[in-house]
């Protein structure tokens, strides 16, 4: 999936700082109040698996801090069975550490992020003993493959490709498509009819063009080298819209670059086949039953709250 990699390298020195800071500056929002909604709709080409976000279109004004909504990639009313790990052993985790807040090393020169955290809560759901080691992102597979660690978690798509030679649990986070408007613009919601001949920002050659390119063919697009750019042509008044990668803006409106100028309105925008199926555990094939393990992990961590406490801490700007 284009946009995970496109996260990877869009931010430039400035930026990861800010998102470090942003991670500091969270702990604030455990105490928020988490409202789960019902399944994403009115997108012509989404797909897949329903989460918590609400897709009615937002109000015509932006908020500048929205009610923090929170996915849910699980089936509520779901009992899965809880395994045996009487002979599980000590299971190794394999990630990278230059994708905050989804994984990087802590102060403490600790792996650390949403998905470490995830992960450890897991193998605490599971009573097993789990070790976290950091690998350069571009081997992880290929370490796993060679079993020197058991389960990778580092935002790796579930494309056909990948699932030809692992099993992925269900997902545990996607990423969605969203607009961003100023806050206090008048401007329609996106999918009402007075939105075409809008102009809409947006990363040049990015899987989101290709994606307004199919959906709203009527609004004029205007491209941009990255989000922050796109970001700082929106704060500047050049265009009433940007629409890209849900994570990368909400991170950029939690920063100091967007001078809290901006915020989201519609969406948010699930599709299989322009943004991808979501990112999961990945097990060797032969490991199906440590991938029905961490599946029962995640049913529990949604239904005890603990997924909420870790997307709160990680995302005080919901990007669903």
């Amino acid at each position: 999936m284009r946009s995970v990699a496109l996260l990877r390298t869009m931010f430039n020195h400035n930026v990861h700082i800010v998102i470090v800071a942003t991670i500091a500056l969270a702990i604030a929002s455990l105490l928020a109040t988490a409202a789960i909604a019902g399944p994403t709709a009115g997108e012509p080409a989404a797909s897949g698996p329903a989460t918590a976000a609400p897709a009615a279109n937002a109000p015509a004004a932006a908020s500048s801090r929205p009610a923090v909504r929170i996915p849910m990639f699980g089936n509520p009313n779901s009992r899965l069975e809880r395994p045996d790990m009487s002979g599980a052993g000590t299971i190794r985790i394999l990630t990278d550490d230059s994708f905050p807040p989804l994984n990087f090393v802590g102060d403490d020169n600790r792996p650390t992020g949403f998905t470490v955290d995830l992960a450890r809560a897991a193998c605490d759901r599971l009573g097993v003993a789990c070790t976290i080691q950091t690998r350069r992102f571009d081997t992880l597979l290929d370490a796993l493959a060679a079993g020197k660690g058991d389960v990778v978690i580092a935002a790796i798509p579930a494309t056909p490709g990948l699932l030809e030679r692992f099993t992925v649990t269900r997902p545990y986070m996607r990423f969605p498509g969203r607009f961003m408007i100023k806050n206090g613009a008048a401007s329609p919601g996106p999918g009402e009819k007075d939105f075409a001949g809008k102009t809409i920002g947006v990363v040049a050659g990015s899987a989101h063009e290709a994606w307004l390119k199919a959906n709203f063919p009527a609004s004029p697009l205007k491209a941009y080298p990255d989000l922050p750019a796109a970001g700082a042509a929106l704060r500047a008044g050049e265009v009433p819209y940007v629409f890209g990668d849900g994570l990368g803006m909400a991170l950029w409106q939690d920063g100091s670059l967007s001078g809290n100028c901006c915020g989201f309105t519609g969406g948010p925008y699930l599709s299989d086949a322009f943004f991808g199926e979501g990112v999961g555990f990945i097990v060797r094939r032969n490991d199906a039953a440590l991938q029905r393990a961490f599946d029962y992990a995640l049913q529990q961590m949604w239904s005890d709250g603990r997924y909420d406490e870790l997307y709160l801490r990680y995302f005080p700007v919901s990007f669903f």
